[in-house]
């Protein structure tokens, strides 16, 4: 039995997962689910896009009494990107249970806004390791009535370095309670977590997202020196609606984006030196098709999960098998298909042999294709509008949508993906549309009220 309706989720869960219009489980929810429901200890080793966020959200959700106002259910996350999605997830199948307060904790954001947050205790928190710390230093993130503690991407928050604060925050937590531990792989590490925190876990294991999905991939041998014309020769044979470019340098980052802008490419460079905001923006543009491609890092790429994301290339071949996986897997989720494209310069066959070790197939290698400068380039559909208001300005995606298409007077269809922050809001706007948009909200008023409107971006 793989859908929803065989679980035994309380009413409005289930409800709300009809609502939403999931039916069918994917495979990690279906293997851990009922395990979680049972109030089961559970060790999931699963990759991002594999649904692990709804199944960890509805076990938690099942053991919350909403009725008392306390911190009942704490998520840990390695990245803000990955804790917001996280938030959004719960908030979304919360939708049926009245006056479920979910909050999220994360650096980049003013320490005392997040003590006045925490006036009001929330039922689920949502945050990174180091931001609940220092809360918890200052004793604002009250503990003693949790019941079920979440370490998303557990893998990942040790090679960030936080497994000191993990430790900080597992002391203070009530020995009775109920832990998810969900990990893309399984080291010595996460299994040394694992002994310390939980009570006889069941291990699940779902296939990793380049097993599942329908990943292509395909190799191309170049000469160093012409690799960046090979990458954009690649995006206009091939101009997907979207791509990432990984590097294995900051400075190889900033290189490849700057070229392809250069060409007139819709391109963002995605690096470790962005402040928070700047990161943010980066990531709703190319989320929402305003930036057609993301050149980013390893590192910098953390917590960047595109549900719809057809292409990945590989600039660089990564230093080692487990991150040329991991960087594919980003690809091909929710069944649809994926292409992975490599760029092998002579220098990296050793690494690349690797991965064909890893793989235990051959890889397949081809000619770059020639193109022409006739058509060198790849605009986004879309730009990105931001508007300095968000949930605390009870601001809603309807309030927009209905200032764009009544009084500014745009089709629907010129009207893209809505996001909405706490403090801003962000809305795709067909290209052809952004300067009526523009024009229009500045003039006139959303909600009967006057805010700063900006676009991002050229």
């Amino acid at each position: 039995m793989n859908d929803f309706a065989g679980t035994n989720l309380i009413e409005p869960l289930a409800r709300a997962v009809a609502e939403l219009g999931y039916s069918e489980m994917t495979p990690v929810q279906a293997a851990s689910l009922p395990a979680i429901l049972a109030g089961r200890d559970v060790v999931v080793q699963a990759q991002t896009g594999s649904g692990k966020t709804a199944a960890f959200a509805l076990g938690l959700l099942s053991a919350l009494d909403a009725s008392r106002v306390q911190l009942q259910a704490l998520v840990l996350c390695p990245t803000r990107e990955l804790a917001d999605q996280v938030s959004r997830e719960i908030r979304k199948l919360a939708r049926c249970i009245p006056n479920v307060k979910v909050l999220t904790l994360c650096g980049g954001v003013p320490l005392r806004a997040h003590l006045a947050s925490l006036a009001h205790e929330p039922h689920v928190v949502v945050g990174t390791p180091g931001r609940l710390v220092e809360l918890m230093e200052r004793d604002a993130l009250p503990l003693q009535a949790l019941k079920v503690l979440v370490l998303d991407e557990a893998d990942r928050m040790l090679d960030m370095g936080f497994a000191d604060a993990i430790a900080a925050i597992i002391d203070r937590l009530p020995r009775a309670r109920q832990t998810l531990l969900f990990s893309a792989t399984i080291p010595p590490s996460i299994r040394d977590i694992s002994r310390r925190l939980q009570r006889e876990p069941i291990d699940i294991t779902v296939a990793s997202a380049t097993e599942e999905a329908p990943i292509e991939q395909r190799f191309f041998e170049v000469d160093p020196t012409e690799k960046l014309d090979a990458l954009a020769a690649l995006l206009l044979h091939y101009r997907p609606a979207s791509a990432v470019v990984f590097c294995n340098t900051r400075q190889a980052v900033r290189d490849v984006a700057g070229e392809l802008a250069a060409r007139e490419f819709a391109v963002l460079a995605l690096h470790g030196e962005l402040d928070q905001r700047e990161r943010e923006e980066m990531l709703v543009c190319f989320a929402n098709r305003s930036c057609t491609v993301l050149v980013a890092s390893d590192v910098a790429a953390r917590g960047l999960d595109i549900a719809d994301l057809p292409m990945v290339i590989n600039f660089d071949i990564a230093n080692d098998p487990d991150t040329h996986l991991h960087r594919i897997g980003r690809t091909g989720r929710a069944g649809r298909k994926g292409l992975a494209l490599s760029l092998c310069s002579p220098q990296d066959a050793s690494r690349a042999n690797l991965v064909e070790e890893r793989l235990a197939e051959p890889l397949r290698w081809e000619r770059v294709p020639a193109s022409g400068r006739g058509d060198a380039s790849l605009p986004a559909p879309f730009v990105t509008l931001a508007i300095d208001a968000g949930r605390q300005d009870k601001l809603r995606p309807g309030d927009l949508l209905g200032a764009l298409t009544g009084e500014a007077g745009l089709p629907a269809t010129a009207v893209g993906k809505i996001d909405v922050f706490p403090t801003r809001t962000y809305v795709a706007i067909a290209r052809d549309w952004q300067q009526k948009a523009l024009a229009r909200l500045r003039a006139g008023k959303i909600k009967g009220r006057n805010f700063r409107i900006r676009r991002l971006g050229s």
